[in-house]
């Protein structure tokens, strides 16, 4: 299944001249591309599909929604959840672009 998940923006960086954005889904996090969300700032929340940010959305209704995906059973499915978040491989690339 592929749903559009709301997460929170975390942090925020430019890879090779693209916006990324570290997002937090309910304690899952993922690196994600802002291209679509140039206004976007860390702690608003945005609904992801396919490691795409795709539209901005507010906390009450990104919280319901990541709410009714657990109830459901579908976070972990949706996330991933086993495989651990996009951290440590964010903070690998960062560390292999310094000089």
């Amino acid at each position: 299944m592929c749903l559009g998940v709301p997460g929170r923006i975390v942090e925020i960086w430019e890879d090779r001249g693209t916006r990324m954005a570290l997002v937090d889904f309910d304690g899952v996090t993922k690196d994600v591309c802002l291209a679509y969300l140039p206004e976007i700032a860390v702690g608003d929340y945005t609904i992801v599909h396919a490691g795409f940010g795709l539209t901005r959305v507010d906390e009450a209704s990104a919280r319901q929604t990541l709410a009714l995906f657990a109830e459901l059973g579908l976070l972990g499915e949706e996330l991933g959840a086993g495989e651990g978040g996009a951290e440590g491989a964010r903070s690998q690339r960062r560390e292999e672009a310094l000089p």
